[in-house]
């Protein structure tokens, strides 16, 4: 044989073994890193868990009370006064759900898009019924009127949005436990 076939094949056998001794290591390496990776992934995700879940949870708490704050019974007892006008009372509801609205904006940032559509229908349709009722009775007339009408038709009502989205926002709270 001649000298440069003794020297390849001395290469090959320093080579070979290095090659799979290198192959095994980057595969060991590789293996080790990416469980590295997915434990912090998971780490990540438990820490992010553990901060949004009680800011969704105050956001489903803060939205249900939206809704019984905007529910007509209760503006009728936080709003209505004595010498009030049907008109007075009105402009006052409507701008109560106003301001309850804008106070719980920012809560849709911590609960689904199709949630948040309910509550703001729920809230519309709120608004559609004190206008509706109020387009029945005389503005000038005692608040009273109005306050009775629009109680009448809340307790014939058997389910409204308010409880609809009472009940989304249960449904989707409930996902969280």
């Amino acid at each position: 044989m001649s000298d440069w076939l003794i020297a390849l094949l001395e290469i090959i056998k320093i080579t070979v073994p290095a090659l799979v001794v290198f192959f095994t290591i980057y595969y060991l390496m590789k293996t080790y890193l990416d469980k590295q990776y997915q434990l912090r992934v998971l780490e990540f995700k438990q820490n992010q868990n553990n901060t949004t879940i009680p800011s969704r949870l105050q956001a489903y708490e803060r939205l249900s009370l939206f809704c019984e704050r905007i529910a007509i019974p209760s503006l009728m007892l936080r709003l209505r006064e004595e010498g009030q006008t049907n008109a007075a009372l009105r402009l006052t509801m409507l701008l109560a759900i106003q301001q309850e609205f804008e106070y719980n904006i920012t809560q849709q940032v911590y609960v689904s898009e199709q949630l948040w559509k309910i509550i703001k229908i729920s809230r519309d349709n709120t608004v559609m019924d004190i206008n509706g009722i109020y387009e029945q009775v005389d503005p000038k007339g005692p608040s009273k009127e109005l306050a009775s009408v629009l109680l009448n038709q809340t307790e014939s009502q058997s389910a409204n949005s308010l409880n609809t989205a009472l009940l989304a926002i249960k449904k989707e709270a409930s996902i969280l436990m």
